[in-house]
């Protein structure tokens, strides 16, 4: 049997905070054969990112502790390496692509250079060093370093212009961007970080990470929260790679959907321990221990519809020991339900009707800013929400969805086309009318940590709505309504007094839940709400959801990008794509029997859906 690539052996690392030291990985073993892609899968706070953060000793030695009997790559051991000697192995041996591109990315300086300076770190020291050169020219010298292998030796650093340096690395690292299928590699070169998609920036955090040709490549979540068709390319770029190059991968998620289409091999984490590990087939299925059940069970299914998502603490709790037959005989939605359902929905007349709405924004230049053009972000837009309905809207990033929640509510104002709410037309509304539509209507953002203010405690955050529009100016009441939301959504009341800081991701959505629900709002939009969340705590979200729509009659508009969360939430389903609707029906016959082919591409992008 061949040797692994790489080999971990009693992993273990802690961390100090307020002079305690606290373990957080517990003696963990991990091996990563060659041409093979370890999943590793956990939910936030399991010890995945810890874990490989530790192999490349980038934590922070200050205030963590790492301890190994062995860390080995290809034969040699390194858990005892100085950071000289890793600065050689990290990018030369062992590459990673970290979650989120945009932070990882230098905002000031060019895509281009940035890869050439991982090549100047690596192939350019053995040249740096034998021509002895100044620190003030290193920077000068990344236009110097892109020389393939066979020609350095031969390179003299007097019989070259600076030009023609610059011109060998500018096209190595075009090569790279062709190579990981970058559109107008050129551009990108020279093109900051936030000039391009999310997509096309993990894809240069990806050609960055295999320019000096890793033996292993790190991937810590590379694909949360960008579109499933973004995400499927870029799975399969990362397995392309990875068949040309023979490198070894550790995929880390905590989407066991996700690890069907990348990996071979997967290890289940939790609490800094290896609960479960084995092939891709032998876990997802037939998976032992009861946390994986529960991870592969709180994702939305593609096939059925349920009343409520399992979630893990349930299946470590020992109430699902029957399986997925128990799941279904005792959740399952029956198609009488759901066609009685629906018909009591639709017997009435709609809560909001949007015709033909248009928000378009001017494209300026010149010195006098004429307008030579628009960007349609929302482009003939007729839909009708009944009351009780969820709609969902889905579609990629840009195309329109976002846009069009904001301009219902008037924070973003319509250039053309009528909201009518209740029968009151919304785009005429002005001032206090407006206001108090408002109260009717309210929105949960995306980012719950940047949608809180960080200096309020998230019982003032909570108690703001009632006291701007008037509902409740009594602080003592206030705070009583208040301690109830947060019991309602699943918090405490003594958490009243805590920052947001102190709360989870999936706690502080919960707290933008109960914001939006403390004026008593008719309609609630959803925009892109549990899109960056672990699948376990957005199980846990969407049943909240759920569960208060029929407490408190509420009506939703569910934004996403994710069609599989769309169908669980949605009783109709728009699919949007250039600021336009290109499908709208029922969310069951829309994802059985789509129409168009842009929803067809959606649909066959999800997750899990290709094995």
């Amino acid at each position: 049997m061949d040797k692994p690539l790489l080999t971990v052996r009693n992993l273990r690392v802690s961390f100090s905070r307020e002079g305690k030291w606290t373990e957080a990985v517990h003696g963990i073993d991990l091996d990563v054969m060659a041409g093979r892609t370890l999943g590793l899968v956990g939910e936030s706070g399991s010890g995945k990112s810890v874990s490989s953060l530790a192999v490349m000793r980038l934590l922070n030695d200050k205030i963590s502790r790492i301890s190994a009997d062995s860390i080995c790559i290809d034969g040699t051991e390194i858990k005892d390496f100085t950071e000289h000697q890793m600065s050689d192995v990290r990018g030369k041996r062992i590459a990673m692509i970290f979650q989120e591109p945009m932070t990882s990315l230098n905002p000031v300086y060019k895509c281009g250079y940035q890869v050439s300076e991982m090549i100047l770190q690596h192939e350019g020291r053995q040249a740096v060093h034998r021509y002895a050169r100044p620190a003030a020219h290193v920077i000068d010298s990344v236009e110097c370093i892109a020389f393939p292998t066979e020609e350095r030796g031969s390179v003299s650093m007097g019989s070259r212009t600076r030009y023609d340096m610059h011109r060998q690395a500018k096209e190595r690292v075009i090569e790279l961007f062709k190579q990981v299928m970058l559109p107008r590699p050129e551009a990108i070169y020279d093109s900051y970080p936030h000039e391009l998609s999310g997509g096309q920036k993990q894809r240069v955090m990806i050609a960055m990470a295999i320019a000096c040709h890793p033996q292993l490549l790190i991937a810590d979540e590379p694909t949360t929260a960008l579109d499933v068709t973004v995400q499927l390319e870029i799975l399969k770029l990362l397995r392309k790679l990875q068949a040309e190059t023979g490198m070894g991968m550790i995929f880390i998620t905590h989407d066991l959907g996700v690890v069907a289409e990348i990996a071979d091999d997967v290890a289940v984490m939790h609490n800094g321990e290896i609960l479960e590990r084995g092939t891709v087939h032998d876990i997802l299925d037939h998976p032992q221990h009861p946390y994986t059940q529960g991870l592969l069970a709180c994702r939305p299914p593609i096939d059925v519809r349920l009343k409520r998502l399992p979630i893990v603490k349930e299946f470590l709790d020992g109430a699902w020991q029957g399986g997925k037959a128990q799941i279904l005989h005792d959740l399952q939605i029956t198609d009488e339900e759901r066609r009685a359902r629906l018909k009591q929905l639709y017997s009435h007349e709609p809560l909001l009707k949007v015709e033909h709405l248009q928000t378009w924004y001017p494209l300026r230049k010149g010195v006098f800013s004429r307008v030579y053009g628009h960007v349609k972000a929302v482009d003939d837009v007729s839909l009708k929400v009944y009351e009780g309905e969820t709609l969902g809207l889905v579609g990629e990033s840009g195309c329109g969805k976002t846009t069009l929640g904001r301009s219902i509510l008037r924070l973003a104002e319509p250039t053309g086309g009528k909201v009518w709410f209740d029968g009151i037309e919304v785009t005429a509304l002005k001032g206090q009318a407006l206001r108090d539509f408002r109260k009717q209507a309210q929105i949960v953002f995306q980012d719950p940590y940047s949608s809180l203010n960080p200096r309020m405690t998230i019982g003032e955050a909570i108690a703001e709505p009632m006291l701007v529009h008037g509902i409740e100016k009594d602080r003592k009441k206030s705070r009583t309504i208040v301690c109830d939301l947060l019991e309602q959504v699943g918090l405490k009341a003594e958490h009243y007094d805590r920052y947001p800081h102190e709360f989870s991701g999936g706690q502080r959505q919960r707290i933008c839940i109960a914001r939006a629900l403390a004026v008593n709002p008719r309609l609630v939009i959803c925009d892109e709400s549990v899109s960056a969340l672990d699948v376990s705590v957005q199980a846990q979200v969407l049943n909240l959801l759920n569960r208060l729509k029929e407490e408190r009659h509420l009506t939703y508009i569910f934004i996403s990008h994710d069609l599989s969360v769309v169908r669980f939430m949605s009783d109709r389903v728009v699919v949007m794509y250039n600021g336009k609707p290109v499908e709208m029906d029922d969310a069951d016959v829309l994802f059985e029997h789509p129409q168009n082919d842009y929803t067809k591409k959606l649909i066959a992008a999800l997750p899990g859906r290709q094995k």
